[in-house]
């Protein structure tokens, strides 16, 4: 009964303080952070047992891991190859050696210098993807490194945990030992991926043909957590499992019905997590030993972070994108506090000396989203000058005249490329998906990888020769910044946006919108309307409907709507009774 109490008033406590922190326009991980603070042990103490309910939140990186690798393949993977073991393995190799030296020259035993080395040098995954994924920056340039990144760091927590007991003096062949560990390592993610490309199809083709949501949704947990469990008995973590098997998933037909059954566990373990993390954090502790924890903190974040700008510009990002890499990673990660934990029982790092640095890892972890937001303007801050590959893209774009810019190339800027290509009107589009532009810039489409937020890049693309620009953006952040970029320079352009919702949509015309399209509305009369064609309902008379409550939404948004077409001569009885099918959408052309 304390476990369900605990949860209750986790839950609670997640239910007063989310809303509060998103009204005040933060991340809602905060939120889940400052609920666990509150009702913590250090606190208002109204939770007994948070260890049982972290365990449990643990699970929420696990799906989240899985979900990652969902949105991935083993191509794309190969593709980020130089990423994960060339700037990732920099990262943990560079960082852990320098807090190492540090440790060392205040006074730390050498065993204890490698062990919180290793320890701080990793990020935290859970943290870091949850933020990408709430501004939409995962597969932004900065944005890939990051997970790059944390890749890696994810196979260095299998070597740190041979390392620990090895420097308890629990075993004397290092190099045999972590031989052992790489032999097991490699034969259980290869016969994990070898299970993936030649069982899993076939598995979930079985189950699919049952017909229950039930068992499709069975099977899937199953997956997660029974991959998750091979890799923790092979003594990898589970992160690493789960991520090879939404690997697996990914190549697929069962792609997007497991992500829709894995998203509501991942969310609600994830926000268990966050508040777990939250209410272990001392408060007690940090307000003895403040000065102290804060002299700790600014060092662990400046160090970590000057290491991965250092890295990030080696490897060829840019200053912009270098700064927010590194301000995103700067933090310390929660597999801190199990080194930690492990390497203090083997006694390896003294039991004060692990309070303090956990205390400093949730100080780090409190402060991410602050250090995120941090990078962002520092990111806009540091691309004055003109981005790279500018000058090509206004050599490009020299030859273009009362064309339409089109900003974002996914499934929304190609529809709206196709359309002007029925006009014969001139286009070019933006986007920041390098797979994207490359596999347009191979049909020879005029697709150029800029972001559209930059007014530099704006203009280099002809915006001031255009005649329309259309923002098609997923993120409603990034459209809005897109829009104020625009308005700062061409004023008189006229600017179509895709909105999320009416809310979205109304804010742009505050900034400027020519006209706005909010897509949840839309298409729901759309769905609506061919639903009741389908259903039997005369066209014409859906139609009318249609375009009323579109005049209707358009009158809120303060946009003009077109008129209702007239209503047609009543059809006879006869024709009106049959159902009528909706007409087959056109096909798209070749270049699309």
């Amino acid at each position: 009964m304390s476990f369900l109490t605990d949860l209750l008033v986790f839950l609670v406590a997640a239910v007063v303080m989310v809303p509060l922190v998103r009204q005040l326009r933060s991340s809602p991980v905060l939120g889940y952070l400052a609920a666990g603070i509150v009702v913590g042990p250090h606190a208002l103490g109204l939770v007994e047992n948070e260890q049982a309910l972290h365990v449990i939140g643990e699970f929420g990186v696990v799906f989240m891991l899985f979900m990652i690798g969902l949105e991935l393949s083993l191509q794309r993977l190969w593709v980020m190859r130089r990423m994960v073991f060339g700037l990732g393995l920099a990262q943990v190799a560079v960082t852990s050696a320098l807090i190492g030296l540090v440790a060392l020259a205040l006074g730390q035993p050498p065993a204890a210098a490698l062990v919180i080395g290793g320890a701080l040098a990793l990020s935290s995954t859970a943290f870091v993807l949850q933020l990408l994924s709430e501004r939409g920056e995962q597969m932004t340039r900065h944005g890939r490194h990051a997970f790059a990144i944390l890749l890696f760091q994810d196979l260095a927590v299998l070597p740190l945990l041979v390392v620990i007991p090895l420097l308890a003096g629990e075993s004397s062949t290092v190099g045999g030992a972590l031989f052992h560990v790489a032999v097991v390592a490699s034969l259980t993610l290869g016969g994990i991926i070898l299970a993936g490309r030649f069982l899993l199809q076939p598995a979930f083709r079985v189950v699919a043909a049952t017909n229950s949501n039930e068992l499709f949704a069975i099977a899937t947990l199953t997956l997660v957590l029974g991959t998750g469990w091979v890799t923790q008995q092979a003594g990898m973590s589970m992160t690493l499992g789960a991520f090879i098997a939404g690997l697996m998933v990914a190549e697929t037909a069962f792609r997007h019905q497991i992500e829709a059954d894995i998203r509501p566990f991942r969310g609600i373990l994830l926000g268990l997590f966050f508040m777990s993390t939250g209410s272990s954090m001392d408060l007690p502790l940090i307000a003895a030993d403040g000065v102290r924890l804060v002299v700790l903190l600014v060092a662990l974040l400046t160090l970590k972070a000057a290491v991965i700008f250092a890295l990030a510009r080696l490897f060829r990002l840019t200053a912009a994108d270098g700064g927010q890499v590194a301000l995103t990673l700067a933090q310390g990660g929660e597999f801190a506090f199990v080194a930690l934990t492990l390497a203090t029982g083997l006694g390896v790092v003294e039991p004060r000396t692990t309070q303090t640095l956990m205390a400093t890892v949730a100080l780090s972890l409190l402060v991410t989203p602050a250090l995120a937001a941090l990078g962002r303007w520092a990111a806009r801050r540091l691309t004055v000058a003109p981005a790279a590959g500018a000058d090509t893209l206004a050599e490009e774009s020299a030859g273009f005249t009362g064309h339409l810019v089109i900003a974002g190339y996914g499934r929304v800027g190609q529809t709206v490329a196709r359309l002007a290509e029925l006009e014969n009107l001139p286009w070019l589009a933006l986007d920041t998906d390098h797979a994207r532009v490359a596999d347009a810039r191979a049909s020879g489409l005029p697709v150029y990888f800029g972001d559209t937020t930059r007014a530099e890049v704006l203009d280099a693309a002809g915006l001031g020769r255009a005649r329309a620009l259309v923002i098609t953006l997923n993120s409603p952040i990034a459209t809005s910044r897109a829009l104020a970029a625009v308005r700062g320079h061409w004023r008189q352009l006229p600017v179509v946006a895709r909105a999320h919702d009416q809310a979205h949509a109304q804010q742009l015309r505050h900034l400027g919108a020519t006209a706005t399209v909010a897509e949840a509305a839309e298409s729901s009369l759309q769905l609506g309307g061919l639903t009741l064609t389908t259903a039997g309902s005369e066209p014409q008379r859906v139609q009318e409907h249609v375009a009323a409550m579109r005049a209707e939404v358009g009158a809120m948004l303060g946009v003009d709507a077109p008129a209702p077409p007239k209503r047609a001569k009543a059809a006879p009885a006869a024709s009106r009774s049959r159902r009528t099918e909706p007409e087959a959408p056109a096909r798209p052309t070749s270049r699309g």
